[in-house]
């Protein structure tokens, strides 16, 4: 109850703040053509400046047609609360080459950002998704992100959509009570590493309600990241909801506060796991709980996975020293593509504490037999329904 009194006056006073009596600002007055072709970069950056030194609450306006838009930085702090109000579709340069940085549209340094409309930021990422050799290359190049909001505050992100971005599709980072409700992340399975919403080393930032089809998580929460709510998300296709990956660099911050609920995810990679990498600094994990998801085909629907390598790139068989802890998985229930539905494989070095497993009902149906689980490093508290039977197989 908390958390829904939390959101609903924030969305109240979002709301509110930025759009009563706002003075409008059309990119159409800076110049602005949608004939899909014409660079509108200028003229939304004259728009957001106006609008960002309006001693009242300010709305940027791109109306409905197609834009083509370059890469842009929309900087703060502004004087009053301002919405970015997208009626129409943004189009991002195809070509990842005419990209200087690894951000398409940037919000930075703004208390009190509104972005609505119903409109599209188009990245079309299919032809960066096949120069993408990450898989082999660790030094690979960097493609852009869709939307950035770094260093945000206050911040209401609604009824609009972000389509097939070249990398990840959101990046939120070093931002403080934002929220994502009604938003849209659409991309196919097959795109690489095009995360729905990434969170590194933010305080408060909620996903209710909210459609994520994707190649990669579709929640991704890294270091740092606090008070995190995500309810009522639809992920599928992509890797699911996940803490982690955790513990590839030096001082990374502590994750506290994850809650994951009401959510369903179909056909994913993943269902929801927390990931860390072998050969790890030291780190924490901690008061992450996941409750009431249902699960449609998914393979891997509950993971605790502290030995991530993808591709092979790290020392697989030394252990990680990211601490887990204080964590709940319940009312859990569906189906399983994979026999070992529930998997709780921690480090040797710094084994599981408080880990709870609760009401879990998951069916597969291959030709293997029944669903499993296993479980290493770890002494769970087991409660409830258990199908399968919790820890039936220890890894030693």
């Amino acid at each position: 109850m908390a958390m829904k009194s939390y959101v609903g006056a924030l969305l109240l006073l979002l709301s509110f703040s930025s759009t009563i009596n706002a003075q409008v600002f059309p990119i159409g007055n800076y110049g602005a053509k949608g004939d899909g072709t014409s660079d509108i970069r200028q003229a939304l950056l004259s728009a957001w400046k106006a609008a960002c030194a309006s001693a009242t609450p300010a709305k940027v306006l791109i109306p409905g047609g197609t834009f083509a838009l370059s890469e842009v930085v929309l900087e703060g702090p502004c004087q009053a609360p301002v919405e970015f109000q997208l009626q129409g579709t943004l189009r991002a340069p195809a070509d990842p080459s005419h990209f200087k940085t690894d951000g398409w549209v940037a919000f930075q340094h703004v208390d009190g950002l509104t972005v609505s409309g119903g409109g599209t930021f188009d990245g079309q990422g299919r032809t960066a998704w096949e120069q993408n050799n990450c898989n082999k290359d660790t030094n690979c190049r960097t493609l852009p992100i869709n939307l950035r909001f770094n260093f945000v505050s206050n911040a209401l992100i609604h009824d609009v959509t972000t389509l097939d971005s070249k990398q990840f599709h959101v990046n939120v980072l070093g931002c403080k009570n934002v929220t994502f409700q009604h938003f849209t992340v659409s991309a196919p399975g097959d795109s690489l590493n095009t995360d729905g919403i990434h969170i590194g080393r933010s305080v408060g930032v909620y996903i209710i309600d909210t459609t994520i089809k994707t190649g990669d998580d579709c929640v991704s929460i890294g270091d740092g990241s606090q008070q995190i709510f995500v309810q009522g998300v639809n992920c599928g296709p992509g890797h699911g909801i996940s803490v982690g990956s955790l513990g590839k660099y030096p001082n990374e911050e502590p994750v506290v506060g994850i809650f994951v609920k009401n959510c369903t995810i179909s056909g994913g990679t993943n269902g929801v796991r927390i990931k860390t990498w072998p050969a790890s600094p030291v780190g924490t994990a901690s008061d992450m709980h996941f409750e009431d998801i249902q699960m449609n085909n998914v393979a891997n629907p509950v993971l605790i996975d502290q030995g991530y390598c993808p591709w092979n790139q790290c020392q697989a068989k030394v252990p990680s020293l990211v601490k887990i802890s204080k964590v709940s998985f319940k009312r859990i229930r569906g189906t399983s593509a994979s026999q070992v539905a529930v998997k709780i494989a921690c480090s040797k070095r710094v084994p599981c504490e408080n880990v709870e497993i609760a009401d879990i009902d998951l069916v597969y149906n291959g030709p293997e037999g029944p669903a499993t689980s296993e479980c290493s490093n770890v002494q769970p508290l087991i409660s409830g329904t258990q199908n399968p039977p919790a820890c039936a197989k220890v890894v030693s």
